[in-house]
């Protein structure tokens, strides 16, 4: 199972931790809220298999850019999706609109702070740790997204 804690801003999975980013809104399931939700979930699909280190992902599509400072100055408003995406979905009644709400573990660029909340609502990660993570788990892996 892999374990999300929004209060220490670190996923666990097999004895690892690694620094992440949740919502800068907090916590919560409300639909456009940009909040993290919380709960049980399961891992629904794996998406970005074999794409190259820092492929950009919108729309859970490769859009054939690779990421780099100079685009992210020619699109500073775009919220970058890297790398991987697991895309989780809620198994309780109060977070059943997870997949809908689009929540991700996803990669982010370098630049992007870990260890404190900054995102829109999905689980931002370090590229290389996405990775690792996305080869090591199977749709159907168990998640648990807690506030500590």
């Amino acid at each position: 199972m892999i374990t999300i804690n929004i209060a220490n801003q670190t996923l666990v999975f097999q004895n690892k931790s690694y620094a992440i980013s949740s919502a800068a809104n907090g916590v919560g399931v409300q639909e456009d809220s940009f909040c993290t939700p919380l709960g049980k979930f399961k891992i629904a699909e794996k998406i970005g298999q074999e794409l190259e280190l820092n492929s950009v992902l919108k729309g859970r599509v490769f859009t054939s850019e690779i990421y780099t400072v100079a685009l992210a100055q020619q699109y500073p408003d775009r919220d970058w999706i890297l790398t991987r995406i697991l895309w989780l979905d809620g198994t309780e009644n109060h977070n059943a609109n997870t997949k809908s709400r689009y929540i991700y573990l996803h990669g982010s660029p370098n630049e992007t702070p870990m260890g404190i909340p900054g995102s829109k609502g999905c689980i931002r990660m370090r590229n290389k740790d996405i990775i690792e993570l996305f080869d090591l788990v199977q749709i159907g892996e168990e998640v648990a997204i807690i506030a500590s």
